[in-house]
C-alpha cells in the first residue's frame, strides 16, 4: 500500500466525522498532499487540473507555520507575512493575467504562492534552533530561494499553459520568496 494512502486511511479512521466536515467545506487532504509533494520535488512535472484548484487550507496553514516559527525564533512579523502575502498575490495575478492567453482566477494565484512558500517554513524553522547570521546561511537561503520560485513558476506555466515563459514568470517569484527569506535571515 502506498505511504499517502495509509495516512489518509488512519486519519480517516481516527476522525471518522472529521473526513465528512472536511469535505463539506471543500477541504481535500489528498490534494494538500498532493501540492505539497510537487512543491518538495521542483523537478516533477506538475498535474495542471490539481494545481489549478483554489484551495487556500494549505497555504493559509503554511502561512500560520511561517508566523509561528517567526515569531519562535524571536521575530513577530504576522504583520509582514500576511501583508506581504496579500500584496504578492495582488501583483502576481496582475501580471500573470498579462501574460497568460488562459484565464487566471486570483485563488489559483495565492494557492501556489501559498504552497510554494514551504521551503522558506522550513528555513524558518532552521532559524530557532541556529543563528542566521553566517554565510552557510546565506547560501541556504539562496537555495530556498531558487527552490519557491522554480516550483511556483514551474505550476504556473503546467496551469496556465504559459509554455516557455518560465524565467519570466520565476524572476519575479524569485523577488517575492526573497523578501520572505529576508524576513527570515533578519
Amino acid at each position: 500500500m502506498d505511504f499517502e494512502k495509509i495516512v489518509f486511511c488512519k486519519l480517516n479512521n481516527f476522525f471518522p466525522l472529521h473526513s465528512v466536515h472536511c469535505l463539506e467545506l471543500g477541504i481535500n487532504f489528498n490534494h494538500i498532499w498532493q501540492k505539497t509533494l510537487t512543491v518538495l520535488n521542483p523537478f516533477k512535472p506538475a498535474d495542471g487540473s490539481i494545481m489549478n484548484e483554489t484551495d487556500l487550507s494549505g497555504p493559509i496553514l503554511f502561512c500560520i507555520a511561517l508566523g509561528v516559527t517567526l515569531t519562535m525564533a524571536g521575530k513577530a512579523q504576522f504583520g509582514y507575512v500576511y501583508g506581504t502575502s496579500a500584496t504578492s498575490c495582488i501583483g502576481i495575478y496582475i501580471l500573470l493575467s498579462m501574460m497568460s492567453p488562459e484565464a487566471v482566477s486570483f485563488g489559483c494565484v495565492a494557492s501556489v504562492l501559498g504552497y510554494c512558500l514551504l521551503p522558506m517554513v522550513a528555513l524558518s524553522a532552521f532559524a530557532v534552533f541556529y543563528s542566521l547570521q553566517n554565510v552557510l546561511i546565506t547560501v541556504l537561503a539562496l537555495l530556498g530561494i531558487c527552490w519557491c520560485s522554480l516550483s511556483a513558476s514551474k505550476i504556473f506555466i503546467s496551469t496556465l499553459a504559459m509554455e516557455g515563459q518560465q524565467l519570466l514568470v520565476a524572476y519575479p517569484c524569485a523577488l517575492l520568496y526573497g523578501l520572505f527569506a529576508l524576513l527570515t535571515v533578519f
